[in-house]
């Protein structure tokens, strides 16, 4: 059976996400203590504790999703359970990338701790915002944005999510006008999200900059057991790539998770396992195809539950 593994990105994150897994399993336990001490962080902390105020900022968000996607990983690692497709939407594609054993665990965990840093911290002085739009065709979302654009105002798509959802990032002002605009257009649904980051943007041009230096430390091995689904383009990573650059790129380039489903309906992925807090990327998969065979796991009961289904 073709199975993917899809890990979640920022948004996804609750206090007190992966709690009841590390006190029960071992191998959850091991991987919070080492992204702790790696990063200096108190991972478990953050995540089990918050507070939400703490948890919500960027450069922490970040170190937390990823270590409880890749504590959840580890017991079903653990338990024989393995993928032939990985792929993530933004930060979690790091999740991907570890298990393909394309980027080390340390590595990755100390990349993502200086992404997230970055992306937090190295932001213009602007009011920015973004919004998701649904039920509306990318195209006239894009269109929408390109006008207001010419009035000198900033605005642009920064996630295409599945075929009815659709980010937008810019100024507070631009994005205020693109809601009304959208609506006008046909958009079912407007809905401003709690970020303040122009996240996948030309406006992260210095935190990509700062980013391409911390990538160049670290040394990156495609290994062909498992297919990574880049986020920059939705194709597979492979041998000649130049993964450094693709990474820093990846911070000011809109994410297409919308590719990535449609490469995986290609391969005939028969099941799709979201690892992490949340259920936002089985809910994309499900909006293109209502058949397709999803799971969750983010809590003890949703892991079990997964296990006894399948071993």
């Amino acid at each position: 059976m073709k199975r993917a593994f899809l890990f979640p990105g920022q948004g996804a994150q609750i206090v007190g996400m992966g709690k009841d897994i590390y006190e029960k399993y071992d191998e959850a336990k091991k991987i919070y203590d080492e992204a702790s001490k790696i990063s200096g962080i108190d991972v478990r902390k953050l995540c089990f504790e918050g507070p939400e105020e703490d948890l919500n900022k960027t450069e922490n968000t970040q170190i937390a999703i990823l270590t409880t996607s890749l504590a959840i990983l580890e017991v079903l690692k653990a338990k024989g359970i393995e993928a032939d497709i990985a792929t993530g939407l933004s930060l979690g594609e790091y999740g991907a990338l570890i298990y393909a054993g394309i980027i080390s665990f340390e590595d990755g965990i100390q990349l993502i701790q200086k992404r997230g840093y970055y992306m937090g911290n190295l932001l213009p002085d602007e009011k920015f915002s973004m919004a998701a739009v649904i039920g509306l065709d990318s195209q006239k979302i894009e269109e929408v944005c390109k006008e207001i654009e010419q009035t000198g105002k900033f605005i642009v798509v920064a996630n295409y999510n599945c075929s009815v959802q659709t980010v937008v990032s810019g100024e507070e002002e631009a994005i205020n006008e693109a809601m009304e605009k959208l609506k006008e257009a046909g958009a079912k649904r407007v809905l401003k999200l709690n970020t303040s980051g122009p996240f996948h943007t030309r406006k992260l041009e210095k935190a990509k900059e700062a980013y391409a230096k911390e990538l160049e430390k670290v040394d990156f091995q495609i290994k062909n057991k498992v297919k990574v689904i880049k986020n920059i383009d939705g194709t597979y990573y492979t041998e000649n790539d130049n993964i450094k650059e693709i990474l820093a790129n990846h911070i000011i380039s809109p994410v297409r998770f919308d590719k990535a489903i449609k490469l995986m309906e290609q391969e005939n992925v028969e099941e799709y396992v979201e690892i992490g807090p949340g259920r936002t990327l089985t809910g994309f998969v499900k909006k293109e195809n209502k058949e397709a065979n999803t799971f969750n796991i983010n809590t003890v009961e949703s892991l079990e539950a997964y296990l006894e289904e399948h071993i």
